[in-house]
Formats: C-alpha cells, structure tokens, sequence
C-alpha cells in the first residue's frame, strides 16, 4: 500500500489517499476514477511527499525525540527492574517450569519469567496456564 497526497487543480483542495502501488494510482487517473472529495473534478494531482521514517535504533534505544515513545521505553525499563527483582528467571525453560508449577500445584513465593516461543504460550493458555507477555528491551549500557 501506498499513500499519496494529492491535489484537485480546480478547487485547490489537498487530500491524503491510499493506492495498492503507483501503478494502480496510474491505471484510476488514466480510466477517471479519481476524483476530488470536495468538488468532484477530475483534475486530481498526487504532489511531493516526504517519506516519515523512523529509523529501528531511535525507537529501540528510546532517543526519539517523541516524549510518547521516550515514555513508553521508560516505563518498559521499569517494569523490567521490577520483575528481575522480584521473579525468578528461568530462561528458555519458561513453559517446563510454568507446567511445573500449575500441575504440581509448587507453592512458590517469586513467580517467573523468561523465554518461550509463540507456540509454547499457546499450549500454556489451551492448559489452564495464564501467561503475560510484555515487551523485553536489551540493555545496551554496558
């Protein structure tokens, strides 16, 4: 999918619309099924858009200059700290001491956490086994 800007020449009006590819906005212009949404012309144009990319380091490491997304990452961190100090960490072996604990009915004071795959927390939930998963950001300070 694509999205353009686009322009009507006749009523000056600026409208945003998506398109399956170029290609297909082409194919509409050329059979005049493009349309302006405020007067009806065809005389639409797509203008210069600059694409908004988000590079993957910036919304990773939090550096963004969106607070929204600084604050999220923060909270995450949070909620990170909480967890190693207050659950066990069992890494890969999530869904054996998951199993563990419901069927064997271990009364254990710290809960865990650690990895599974996605299909692991599935079986997990078709077993009676409440899981969460919440986002897991590495710590790159080091």
């Amino acid at each position: 999918m694509i999205k353009y800007n686009l322009n009507c020449k006749k009523c000056k009006r600026s409208f945003d619309s998506w398109f399956a590819s170029s290609l297909e906005f082409e194919k509409l212009k050329k059979k005049g099924f493009l349309t302006c949404i405020n007067c009806n012309s065809k005389k639409v144009v797509k203008s210069l858009m600059a694409p908004k990319i988000a590079s993957k380091k910036n919304y990773i490491t939090g550096i963004n200059d969106n607070s929204k997304i600084k604050e999220i990452y923060k909270k995450v961190k949070e909620y990170q700290g909480f967890i190693r100090k207050n659950f066990k960490y069992v890494g890969k072996n999530f869904a054996y001491e998951a199993r563990s604990m419901h069927f064997e009915n271990k009364k254990n004071n710290k809960g865990i956490y650690g990895t599974a795959t996605s299909d692991e927390i599935r079986e997990l939930h078709e077993e009676g086994i409440k899981t969460e998963i919440i986002p897991w950001i590495k710590d790159k300070s080091n």
